[in-house]
């Protein structure tokens, strides 16, 4: 008999953990699918050649954490290799990038924590006066205060019912995964940021190159107007517009050395320096005609680490669903503490005054809600309405994405009309400048016609400069806007950038 009653007891708790079990595994959390996203079959703006080249359509697979190597080596650049090693090393906003994933971690880290019990050890006196209806004893009874000395350990528990745990563990990791995603985005932001300031700064340096010949040639021509007119072969006026050129000569000049400093300061800044302590030597631009190929339109989806961000955001949304629907259904929560009781310290740690409690402490184990208000209702909508934001701002991303890269790679097929048409002004209002100059000199033409000349040919010149920073640039958006990377692709050999000069000294520690 006694036999049976132990077997049906524990078949009873056989059963009871069997049901716990099944209670756990029943997630409300819905099953996370990526949304669809309008993805074109090929790039509008992709050069014929490019568009040849770019294989079969294929369904893109999440790379975002693919490495993608030193992307900006192909502009054959030792010194902008140097910088880019400089500011990942150094950049502020990078290291705070880089913090946040370790904030995520931790988080995914204390929600795992959920999974296991939690223990705690205490020990202490607790000075009580017991009431006497609490000892059965008559109302006016005498109930002396005691001092109870206890050493336990105190452990506590929640079962994983519906999935509650769960879904808020694949929530934290998804939100990992987005800050991860966020630190490439700021990782590949800072290289193309590096790229574009020094390319710009080399604009300037080209630009302050041209002035610097202005200058040169409008100081020639006063010493010519100057001698004309001390022989008294031309009026005071042609004299005087000489001077006029050569002051805004020289006032331009200051500009563009202005412009150039505030973007020297710039660079400083992204290296992780001080302005103070960071000089760059000058060094003008020298065309860019690297290309980079397109690739696939779906493999930008693969690529962009800001549009893998996006999707982990939407991930982390959905499992927040489950997390609010799980408020609907009961929640089990076991408690238990064990150790020593005894009215004095020097009777705590005998054996018989060991003692233990198992079950709440307060209320219930099994809470079941009822009634809130509408509050979990509110919850459920609430983080639906943030699923629906998500997936609104994933697809809007695919669309800029797509957006970026159909602007780079037409900027660079029409820049390349432009530039070679901007090429040939230069050439003509120089040629126009020559035959103007010997014009005057042999008093065919007024002092005036020579002036506007010149500037067109400082015009023209600085409109090409301008250009072929425009051009740089232009490079470095289409690899950041693919990503920072065209996968298994290389990039099309091309005059590189500049010319290899290891012996410059551009940075001052």
């Amino acid at each position: 008999m006694k036999k049976d009653q132990t077997m049906r007891g524990f078949g009873r708790a056989a059963a009871s953990a069997l049901l716990l079990v099944l209670l756990a595994a029943c997630s409300v959390e819905p099953t996370y699918k990526r949304p669809d996203a309008p993805t074109p079959a090929a790039f509008k703006e992709a050069p014929a050649t490019d568009a040849k080249d770019m294989g079969t359509w294929k369904t893109a697979e999440p790379a975002d954490a693919a490495h993608r190597g030193e992307w900006w080596t192909i502009f054959g650049d030792p010194v902008l290799d140097d910088l880019e090693q400089q500011a990942a090393a150094a950049n502020q906003d990078l290291k705070a990038a880089a913090a946040r994933v370790q904030q995520s971690r931790a988080l995914v880290q204390n929600a795992r924590s959920d999974w296991f019990p939690t223990i705690d050890a205490g020990f202490g006196p607790t000075r009580q006066r017991l009431s006497p209806a609490s000892q059965f004893l008559p109302p006016n009874a005498n109930v002396p205060t005691q001092t109870l000395w206890r050493a336990q350990a105190t452990a506590s528990y929640e079962v994983d019912l519906f999935g509650r745990i769960s879904s808020n563990v694949h929530a934290t990791q998804a939100d990992a995964q987005q800050s991860e995603a966020l630190f490439r985005s700021v990782q590949l932001a800072l290289q193309a940021d590096v790229a574009q300031n020094y390319f710009q700064l080399r604009e300037f340096d080209t630009q302050v190159d041209l002035f610097r010949q202005t200058v040169k040639l409008r100081e020639d021509s006063l010493k010519l107007v100057q001698q004309r007119f001390d022989e008294g072969e031309i009026s005071e006026l042609d004299l005087a517009r000489a001077k006029n050129e050569l002051a805004t000569a020289r006032a331009d000049a200051v500009g563009v050395a202005r412009q150039r400093a505030a973007s020297e300061h710039s660079l400083a800044i992204l290296l992780g320096k001080a302005p103070a302590d960071f000089s760059f030597a000058a060094s003008p631009l020298v065309p860019v005609t690297a290309r980079v190929p397109a690739g696939l339109p779906s493999a930008l989806l693969e690529r962009r680490p800001d549009i893998a961000a996006a999707e982990r955001a939407m991930a982390a949304a959905n499992a927040r669903v489950g997390l609010a629907k799980s408020a609907y259904f009961p929640r089990l929560d076991i408690t238990a503490a064990g150790g020593f009781e005894a009215g004095t310290l020097a009777d705590l740690f005998h054996w018989s005054s060991r003692a233990f409690i198992l079950g709440p402490f307060a209320g219930t184990a099994l809470t079941l809600p009822l009634f809130d208000g509408g509050r979990r209702r509110a919850g459920v909508d609430q983080a639906r309405a943030k699923y629906d934001e998500d997936v609104a701002q994933y697809r809007q991303q695919v669309l800029q994405a797509f957006r970026e890269v159909e602007d780079n790679l037409s900027d660079l097929r029409l820049l390349d009309d432009q530039i070679e048409q901007e090429n040939d002004a230069v050439s003509a209002s120089q040629r126009s400048a020559h035959l103007s100059a010997t014009q005057y000199k042999e008093g065919q033409i007024a002092y005036l016609d020579v002036i506007d000349a010149e500037r067109q040919v400082l015009q023209t010149q600085l409109q090409a400069s301008q250009l072929t920073g425009v051009q740089a640039v232009a490079t470095v958006n289409l690899i950041r806007a693919l990503g920072g990377g065209w996968g298994d692709m290389k990039a099309q050999d091309g005059t590189t950038v500049g010319s290899r000069n290891d012996g410059q000294q551009l940075a001052k520690q």
